[in-house]
Parts: structure tokens; C-alpha cells; sequence
């Protein structure tokens, strides 16, 4: 064996292998230390609060609405649908998580809408609309805008698909071309022509990175708007390395074997580094952790997906070539194996938090499902490891044709995972989820006489306790003889509790039960004197409980 393959013993495949997995090691730290330096950032912003609140009705028209997020974002387009259907674009501004919108001055009674969108910090924009009342409700009520373009979100995700094929499969490829199996040409049709595709799916991505962000419809794809927009968020940052990686590779292709495997390296990393850049869980917190977690995961399924393209296409022209290459995956990917599915379990752990929302929620449904084919490809890639590679060396024909037939299923495998994850982009991960359930319901209501910050915590229905601080008209301190919340909704029996200063300045209950999501009409008695009881009238949006 040691003639008829002298590059498998002593300083050979044992040695390249061992010096090839020390040098991504070495890549990784330094990636994971570049990448874990960047700023604390949660991702994906929810609205957790809104003055006025969903579906109230108001006496006048408001100074300004105000709308809050469970983290910084940046604000795209905000327009205003008056009872007539009148649009009219406001400015928003935005501070830390909150955004004040200065009213237009409008004075019709009736319903309006509030279409909003804004970019939070993993580079995907979020939408929704806010619906309340001026004096009263519009019998008809003017038609909310679509906040889901289909036709945009399957753009979408076949350009994000065809980039991540580019990506996996292209640089992948092009790397496994380069380090096992020098010399040989095994899928370089099919690995550059991937590589074209991924070239093409990063500007188109981006583009309709920008519409998806101002809600524009795919007819204007190819307008500036829709690239400054894009740019404005971090997905920018994914698209360039993205590319940079794919050019890399396909240079890798058109080069010697020694600046192959540089170049090609240098595109293996970008991959890791451009699926850090952005995204739900490169932006989840500890960022020291979910950023070079990304980079190991996504490149180490580069380093699978890429090997079997090229594997399959070089065991069925067969040769010593094939039994080299064959030789060196088989000794590296255990290790990139572990590696991957080390740091997917991390994200998993860090993005789904609790098991049940694996079924609860969009995102964990997904998951599941990625998580069902990963578990059947790691059981078709260990069939293979064990039960095929030494047949397949040992020249057993059958098994050299079966071991080629159970590649290309790996493969279809990959891209169908692929397809599942490109879908994430639609969905909040169920941490994100948990943090809007828990934030408080709060509300402000002034009178000339008394006013209070009233707050429910958490915001979604069940077991809540509320927290009052009153205050007289004009600010001032208040001691009142007693405070009584009165809440109800229509159709359910009103929920009246005594509240008690515990001698922090606030009126507090600790216990309250409310059945049932959705706008609370909220109404809070104050004893001021002997005889004098000031009520304070307003409206709370209750969110519905996590089911976690």
C-alpha cells in the first residue's frame, strides 16, 4: 500500500491532513476573535409598544405617535392611511428603539392606519401596521396595506438559494478540488458553473434585500432605491464578502495547484465570514459567541457539501486520484463533522431556548424539519464512512457504484436543508418571541386633574401584575388613599382589584388573571379625598402568551 500510495505514509495524506485541520483551526480562532469583537446586538426588532395602542380610540388626534421595539432599529418607510384612504409619508425619528413621528395634522375623525417598516440589527427588515380610532371608528375602515408580497418572498428565497448553493456547493467545491484531489478536474464544470450562479444570486439578493426593506414591489427591482436601502443594513456586509468569496474560488479554479489552494482557502473562510455578518443568529446574543459559532458552522458545511460534488464526479472516472481523495476526506471530516454540529447545537440551544417552541412556532418548525434531514445525513454520511469506504477502496465494484449513488443523495440532502434554511429569513426565532411575550404592556393617561404610568408584566395573557404610578396633573406627587384597577374587555366580566403601596413611590398588584389577548379597556380610580374619586380612562393591547 505504502508503493502504490506513497503520499499515505509517513509525512503524507496522515500529515497533510493533520497540517491542513491546524491551519483552519488557526483560521477559525483568528475569525472567531475578529468576529467576536463586534458590538452586543439582539436581532430581528419586534414592537413591543405603541402610543397610541393597537386598535384604541382617541378623543383627538395625537402630537405624535410613538412606537417602541425590543431593540435599536433604523426607520425605511412610515406612512400614514387616514379614514378616507388618504396616504401621506411621515419622517420618523428614531431613538434607540423608539421611534416619534410627529403627526401631519390631519383633523377627520375616524380609523387610520399607520404602515411602518424598519431595519433592526441582523439586516432584515420588519413591517406591521398600527390600527386606531380619532374621535370614533370608521364604519368602514380603510384597507390595510399587504405587508407580504408572495411574489417578492419567493424572489427572495430562490435568490438567498442559489447564493447559499454558490456558497456551499461553489466554494466548497472549488476548495475540496484544491486540497483533496490536486490535479484533478473531478465537477469543475458543475462547481464553476455554481460559482456563476452564486456570482449572480449576490447582487440580485442584495437588490431585493433594498425593495423587501422599502416595500417596494419586485416591478422596481433594479432601481437606486432599492440598493441605497439595501445598503443601509448589515446584509451589505454578507453580500460583498459573499461575492469576494465566490470570486475567490472561481479564480481558485483557473490557477495552479499551489495558488489554488490559497485562493481557494481564503474562499472557504469568506463563506464562514460573509454568514456571520448577518442574519438571526450571528446577531443573537453573546455575539463572542453566536458570530465565530456561525463561522465555524457555515464553514464546515462548506468543506462537507463542497467534497461531494467532486467525489462523486472523480469515483466515477475511478483511479488511484479517486482513491487519494476518497483517503483525505474521509480523514478530515470527522473532525469538521464534530465541529459543525458542536456549534449548531450551541445556536440551537441560544435561538430556540425552550424545546417546545421546536412545534410552537414558525422558526422551530423549520428547525425541526432541517434538524429531521441533518440527522438522515449524518446517518447516510456514516453508512458511508463505514460501510462503503473500505469496500470502495478495497476496488469492490458494487460498492464503488453505490458509494457514488449515496453521494449524490447526500447532495440532494444538502440543498434540500439549504431550501429550509433560507427560509429563516421570514420568521423571528422563538427567543426573540420570548422577549416581546415578556416585555410589560404600558400606557400613559393624563387628565387635567391626575395622571398615571400604568404597566402589566409580562404583556401577553395569563398571570400578569401591574405596576401604577400616579402623579397629579401638572407632574406633581399625589397621595392618593387608594388606587382601583378596573379591566375589561368585550364580551368577558370586568377584572376590579384593590392595588397597595408597598412604599416605593408605586401602586402594585401582584396578582391578576387575564384570559384572553387582545385590547383592554383600562380604568383606574383614585381616591383622592373624602368624597373625591378621579377616574383615569385608557386601553392596553394584551399579546398573546408564547405557548412555551
Amino acid at each position: 500500500m505504502g508503493a502504490r500510495f506513497p503520499c499515505l505514509t509517513g509525512g503524507g495524506i496522515v500529515g497533510d491532513s493533520a497540517r491542513l485541520l491546524v491551519f483552519l483551526c488557526g483560521l477559525i480562532m483568528a475569525a472567531s476573535a475578529f468576529l467576536g469583537t463586534t458590538s452586543v446586538a439582539r436581532a430581528h426588532a419586534s414592537l413591543l409598544r405603541s402610543t397610541p395602542v393597537e386598535g384604541a380610540v382617541v378623543q383627538a388626534a395625537p402630537a405624535e405617535l410613538l412606537l417602541g421595539f425590543s431593540e435599536t432599529v433604523a426607520p425605511l418607510v412610515t406612512e400614514l392611511i387616514g379614514p378616507d384612504g388618504t396616504k401621506t409619508r411621515l419622517t420618523a425619528k428614531a431613538n434607540g428603539a423608539d421611534l416619534a413621528i410627529a403627526w401631519p395634522g390631519w383633523k377627520a375623525e375616524g380609523t387610520y392606519l399607520l404602515s411602518w417598516r424598519v431595519v433592526s440589527s441582523d439586516g432584515h427588515p420588519v413591517a406591521g401596521v398600527l390600527s386606531f380610532s380619532v374621535g370614533n371608528p370608521s364604519v368602514t375602515p380603510p384597507a390595510a396595506p399587504e405587508l407580504n408580497d408572495t411574489s417578492m418572498r419567493l424572489a427572495i428565497w430562490s435568490a438567498k438559494l442559489v447564493l447559499y448553493l454558490g456558497l456551499f456547493l461553489g466554494v466548497g467545491g472549488a476548495f475540496a478540488l484544491a486540497w483533496l484531489m490536486p490535479g484533478k478536474h473531478s465537477g469543475v464544470g458543475v462547481i464553476g458553473a455554481l460559482l456563476v450562479a452564486g456570482l449572480v444570486a449576490a447582487p440580485v439578493s442584495f437588490g431585493l434585500q433594498g425593495l423587501d426593506a422599502l416595500g417596494a414591489p419586485l416591478a422596481l427591482f433594479g432601481q437606486g432605491m432599492g440598493w441605497q436601502a439595501a445598503a443601509a443594513t448589515s446584509y451589505a456586509f454578507t453580500a460583498a464578502i459573499a461575492f469576494i468569496a465566490l470570486s475567490l474560488a472561481l479564480l481558485a479554479l483557473a490557477s495552479d495547484a499551489s495558488l489554488a489552494r490559497w485562493l481557494s482557502l481564503a474562499g472557504l473562510v469568506g463563506v464562514g465570514t460573509a454568514l456571520a455578518a448577518s442574519g438571526h443568529a450571528s446577531a443573537a446574543t453573546p455575539q463572542w459567541l453566536t458570530r465565530p459559532m456561525v463561522f465555524v458552522h457555515g464553514t464546515g458545511i462548506a468543506f462537507w457539501a463542497g467534497a461531494l460534488l467532486p467525489l462523486a464526479f472523480c469515483w466515477r472516472e475511478g483511479g488511484e486520484s479517486a482513491e487519494l481523495a476518497l483517503r483525505r476526506f474521509s480523514v478530515a471530516i470527522p473532525y469538521v463533522v464534530a465541529a459543525l454540529v458542536a456549534a449548531g447545537l450551541v445556536l440551537t440551544v441560544i435561538q430556540v431556548e425552550a424545546v417546545p417552541a421546536l412545534w410552537h412556532t414558525g422558526y422551530g418548525l423549520l428547525l425541526s424539519a432541517k434538524l429531521v434531514l441533518a440527522f438522515a445525513l449524518l446517518a447516510l454520511a456514516g453508512f458511508n464512512r463505514w460501510q462503503l469506504t473500505k469496500p470502495a477502496l478495497a476496488e469492490q465494484r458494487g460498492a464503488q457504484r453505490l458509494l457514488v449513488r449515496s453521494i449524490l443523495v447526500e447532495t440532494l440532502l444538502m440543498v434540500a436543508i439549504l431550501g429550509l434554511v433560507a427560509g429563516f429569513r421570514f420568521t423571528p426565532p422563538p427567543r426573540v418571541l420570548a422577549v416581546e411575550a415578556a416585555e410589560p404592556a404600558a400606557i400613559h393617561i393624563h387628565t387635567p386633574v391626575a395622571m398615571a404610568d400604568f404597566a402589566l408584566s409580562p404583556g401577553h395573557a395569563g398571570a400578569v401584575s401591574a405596576s401604577i404610578m400616579v402623579m397629579t396633573g401638572d407632574f406633581g406627587p399625589l397621595d392618593a388613599r387608594g388606587v382601583v384597577l378596573r379591566l375589561s374587555q368585550s364580551g368577558s366580566t370586568e377584572i376590579k382589584a384593590d392595588a397597595y403601596k408597598p412604599g416605593d413611590g408605586t401602586w402594585r398588584i401582584d396578582s391578576l388573571d387575564l384570559p384572553a389577548p387582545g385590547i383592554w379597556a383600562v380604568a383606574i380610580d383614585i381616591d383622592m379625598a373624602e368624597g373625591q374619586v378621579v377616574t383615569l380612562d385608557g386601553a392596553v393591547a394584551i399579546r398573546p402568551a408564547t405557548g412555551w
